[in-house]
């Protein structure tokens, strides 16, 4: 295979406004060849993306800027600096982004976006246009694609949002597709949707695909070759096959081996702390002209489940099955019907100061949930102020400064505020925020789900040590079947606010009895797919 996109010694640095340069990628070199899929992984910060927007003059420039030596070639042609660039974008190369909801346009119908495209490069009539991106739309898997062609971005749902993008990205028959990211926000029955969809739409088309991501078994999937990188530089390159049977980084084989957190064992007594009996969650969907409610959506539906003190209880399910509405209700913080009990007392009896010092939430996002204008002592000690007004200022600091070494994080970040850190580190800090109630329960609504994935497997080593240190009952809302199996002793799974199995967690991720089930686990597997067969009858 001949080289269709060459990369030769590429620097990638900014200037800040006070003249400052720094490099986010340091000299690499590759290649990608025609009908070649090439996988680029690393942790948030390796310059996977930043090299991906520079292949198209993405990048902010002049702030943006290239070292002398710096060339991308695509077919001969050299890329930096070519006033002529935009014929490439759209045209000769497309680009699938991280957030379909980011970059889809959300004032126009995502078939005129398709269509744009197809009228800029192919000086195509509206009319055939129009068709053409319906026919797109089917071939990416969208059902009813003419009634889509007229939907609006915040319409469809992420995996359809994705397929848009796609079809936008693959509307001119580019030689190159760049996908970055571009599962991440998806659940894993999706994302493994949006891996066939690209497999069969590569071989279809004759692509060459570039698929950017932090997790390497995912890139497992697809990828021929893989690069990784680290720190604005590739590491370690080479065959898909070879790198899996032989990494030579240690770094490569951390990424490798992030997913396999084991689940600790712990003695805690088997008794039930919180119980749920019939929880029903609905919603007003129709209503008469005297506003009488003809119709309910029902979040969740007439859920029972009992969790046990020191013990995990996953829910498992994919966006919208009903798994945060549940974990809320069974905090307080949603109205319901049916009984929650705590202790064996119904929590409508208890006051909420009460209910919510023994009840915590860690949620997904930790950025968004931290105050960005309270510094890290205000937003541990808040909970503090609530639920020991007669603490003073002394035991409240020491207080902060334990909780803080429990997660892992000095106390000598007191004074900073949340945008000043990673998104590990936010997410230890919303930890300890929930810790230092000294809470009998933590509701973990996808704790990781935003999270690198060697980041994602230190946080789960940490809730696996701080709930055998105090004993804690969790509630873990994933739909990631890597952390349930890393963290659950018992397992429900959630669909269209129903439970379709509940039972321990070897009995559902070994023998699931439900196709639902079956279908979650099969997805997540991405690592035990026969890759080594697929590339043996590639090669032949």
């Amino acid at each position: 295979m001949s080289d269709l996109l060459e990369i030769k010694n590429l620097s990638i640095g900014f200037r800040n406004s006070s003249g400052y340069d720094y490099k986010v990628v340091k000299n690499i070199s590759f290649t990608l060849k025609k009908g070649e899929i090439l996988g680029i992984v690393g942790e948030s910060g390796s310059g996977k993306s930043v090299t991906a927007l520079s292949i198209l003059g993405l990048l902010p420039y002049p702030k943006a800027f290239h070292d002398r030596e710096s060339s991308i070639k695509f077919n001969g042609e050299e890329l930096i600096a070519n006033p002529e660039i935009r014929k490439f974008r759209g045209g000769n190369i497309g680009m699938v982004f991280q957030e379909p909801m980011s970059s889809l346009n959300p004032l126009h119908k995502v078939g005129q976006q398709i269509a744009e495209t197809i009228i800029l490069h192919q000086n195509l009539s509206p009319r055939r246009a129009k068709a053409k991106a319906v026919q797109l739309l089917r071939l990416t898997g969208i059902a009813n694609p003419k009634a889509k062609y007229d939907a609006y971005p915040h319409e469809l749902s992420g995996g359809q949002r994705q397929r848009v993008m796609i079809a936008m990205a693959i509307a001119n028959k580019p030689d190159i597709l760049i996908a970055d990211e571009p599962t991440t926000a998806l659940d894993v029955t999706i994302a493994a949707q949006i891996i066939d969809l690209l497999l069969k739409l590569k071989k279809e088309l004759n692509m060459s695909v570039i698929f950017i991501s932090h997790d390497l078994n995912i890139v497992r999937r697809i990828a021929d070759r893989i690069l990784v990188m680290k720190s604005g530089k590739i590491i370690e390159q080479g065959l898909c096959s070879d790198i899996f049977r032989n990494p030579k980084e240690r770094y490569t084989k951390s990424l490798i081996f992030a997913s396999n957190v084991l689940k600790e064992k712990n003695n805690y007594k088997n008794d039930f702390i919180l119980q749920a009996k019939d929880l029903t969650v609905k919603y007003p969907l129709k209503k008469s002209f005297w506003g009488k409610v003809r119709e309910y959506l029902y979040a969740v539906n007439h859920i029972s489940i009992k969790i046990k003190a020191g013990k995990t209880l996953g829910i498992v399910g994919e966006s919208g099955s009903g798994k945060t509405t549940l974990g809320m209700a069974l905090a307080g913080l949603n109205c319901f019907d049916g009984n929650v009990y705590y202790k064996g007392q119904d929590i409508r009896s208890l006051n909420n100061k009460e209910l919510h010092k023994k009840i915590q939430i860690v949620f997904q996002d930790p950025y968004n949930s931290l105050n960005p204008r309270m510094n890290i002592a205000e937003i541990i000690a808040e909970g503090i102020y609530v639920h020991f007004k007669k603490m003073n200022k002394n035991r409240i600091l020491q207080k902060i400064a334990n909780v803080l070494h429990e997660v892992g994080l000095r106390d000598d970040i007191l004074d900073k505020y949340p945008h000043e850190f990673s998104g590990g580190q936010r997410q230890r800090i919303a930890i300890a925020r929930a810790l230092v109630v000294e809470p009998e329960i933590l509701i973990l609504d996808e704790p990781t789900s935003a999270l690198d994935v060697t980041i994602a497997a230190q946080i789960l080593k940490l809730l696996q040590k701080i709930q055998k240190d105090r004993g804690l009952a969790y509630l873990f809302i994933t739909h990631d079947m890597q952390a349930i199996k890393a963290m659950a002793d018992d397992i429900a799974v959630l669909k269209d606010g129903k439970i379709v199995e509940l039972n321990t967690a070897s009995k559902i991720l070994e023998h699931p009895q439900k196709t639902y089930t079956q279908n979650l686990i099969k997805a997540a597997n991405i690592r035990k797919r026969p890759f080594l067969k697929r590339r043996k009858n590639e090669q032949n």
